[in-house]
């Protein structure tokens, strides 16, 4: 990982994806969908989710994405978190790659980043959500999976 890389942590073994085309995915998210700005992506165990989830929002039950955006942007958004083995499940049940689950909801932690919200916006950030997802040619995201 050479210093100009985007963040990108694991804290867990991920087997089956490829680290060097993830990071180059989440570089490809920093420049186009977040215009240059940074952020940082760990990903992680379903118990540390739920726990960021209790700790930052009061709400205790895991979850597979959380966004915590910058108090003061200032070219950094802020972090997303993703559950690896929520994840792993997710891929399955919808049948595409872990990595590309992986992808969807680091797409979908960063619009939360941007300032979206799929509960309050009438669909602002489901139209970004699959403008981007077809552009970065990944399949169904996670706001029409749980909307349609």
């Amino acid at each position: 990982m050479s210093p100009d890389d985007p963040p990108l942590l694991f804290r867990v073994p991920t087997p089956g994806i490829s680290r060097p085309e993830l990071r180059a995915f989440t570089g490809r998210l920093e420049s186009r969908v977040a215009r240059g700005r940074s952020f940082c992506c760990l990903i992680t165990t379903d118990r540390e989710l739920r726990r960021l989830n209790r700790d930052f929002r009061k709400k205790d039950y895991g979850t597979d994405v959380l966004s915590f955006p910058a108090a003061k942007p200032n070219g950094f958004l802020g972090e997303v978190a993703i559950s690896w083995p929520r994840a792993k499940r997710q891929a399955v049940e919808y049948g595409h790659g872990v990595e590309q689950e992986i992808e969807l909801l680091m797409l979908h932690g960063v619009l939360h980043l941007l300032g979206m919200d799929h509960e309050t916006d009438r669909g602002r950030m489901a139209r970004a959500e699959r403008k981007w997802r077809e552009a970065l040619g990944l399949p169904r995201g996670p706001i029409e999976r749980v909307y349609s």
